[in-house]
């Protein structure tokens, strides 16, 4: 084991790829020897040389459909977009290519191993355009996986899955906590399933669920929580495509309610999907209407960010109100 934050986990994964496979491949705007705009990964060029970690134009469209040429012919294509915002220039390549080639190709050909990692979310003071939770954009599109860590251990755990997997994966880091704490890390290689929930703490009266960043939320919520005798049970639900219902659906089942916290706007995010699909399989269960705390339905703003992220007080006042339907 070894103490790591979550950039040094997520280096340590692709370290641990491009040392078992010679077809994996590294590139994005500055990920050469700058190691990109947050150092994920530095010293990958130096190690590896700069046909294996490379820089690119800036041109996320460029980019992607690169990484789907790489990943058809056979290559483990790791792409890097620097933020989650500008990953819309890339979306028709993603969405029409990326998700799409397997199936018409009537699996001749697929983009199976392609990897597109890219920072997101706020609280960095990072103002409209870097800061944004797009996950539901590509949620809403068949053939594409999405995954979100929560902490250095998930993220190198997911990080080494995804890869391996066999169909593209979106992997979306919470850039808030690239540095934000340490935690133990296995040095060794290991993987964490995909599409598979992770129940963070064991609760009786609601079910608090969420994703990357927001997990810490909750726990802090569902502190405060208990010093009003209420037992929070969290969810760290790790996949957004495929996600897994029957988890929180059995979570849910046991409490009686549910409340989402995302950090996207409220309008369309993926709790709706979510609520959906469990006040369809736990109607005669819930003690009160699904809740959602989420983001604005603004463009992410950078004088009032602390207004905009839905935090553990809003959670919190979530929480009571559920409890009190």
């Amino acid at each position: 084991m070894a103490k790591m934050n979550l950039l040094q986990a997520i280096n340590n994964a692709l370290v641990t790829v491009m040392e078992q496979d010679k077809q994996a491949m590294v590139f994005g705007e500055d990920v050469g020897h700058f190691g990109g705009v947050f150092r994920a990964t530095s010293n990958l060029q130096e190690k590896f040389g700069k046909s294996r970690c490379f820089n690119t134009p800036l041109t996320e469209q460029g980019i992607i459909g690169f990484a789907n040429g790489l990943a058809a012919q056979g290559s483990t294509a790791i792409a890097e977009i620097q933020f989650a915002d500008y990953i819309f220039p890339a979306f028709d390549q993603i969405v029409n290519e990326t998700a799409k080639f397997r199936y018409r190709s009537g699996g001749q050909f697929s983009c199976g191993t392609l990897t597109i990692r890219t920072p997101y979310g706020g609280g960095i003071a990072g103002g409209l355009y870097h800061s944004q939770s797009p996950e539901a954009f590509f949620a809403h599109c068949p053939g594409l996986k999405i995954v979100v860590p929560r902490n250095p251990y998930q993220a190198k755990g997911l990080l080494l899955a995804a890869i391996r997997d066999n169909n593209p994966v979106l992997f979306m880091e919470p850039k808030r906590l690239y540095r934000a704490s340490v935690s133990e890390v296995p040095e060794e290689d290991y993987e964490l399933p995909l599409g598979k929930a992770d129940v963070v703490q064991e609760g009786t009266d609601i079910t608090l669920l969420g994703w990357g960043a927001q997990i810490e939320i909750l726990q802090q919520a569902a502190e405060m929580a208990l010093e009003d005798g209420i037992s929070c049970e969290i969810v760290d639900l790790r996949s957004i495509s495929p996600w897994d219902a029957q988890t929180v659906a059995e979570s849910v089942m046991k409490t009686g309610r549910l409340l989402i916290n995302h950090e996207a706007p409220l309008t369309g995010g993926f709790a709706s999907e979510i609520a959906a699909t469990i006040q369809d399989k736990c109607f005669l269960y819930l003690e009160a209407p699904v809740a959602r705390v989420c983001g604005l339905d603004t463009p992410y703003p950078l004088a009032h960010e602390k207004e905009y992220m839905p935090d553990q007080y809003k959670t919190y006042e979530a929480i009571k109100r559920t409890l009190k339907y």
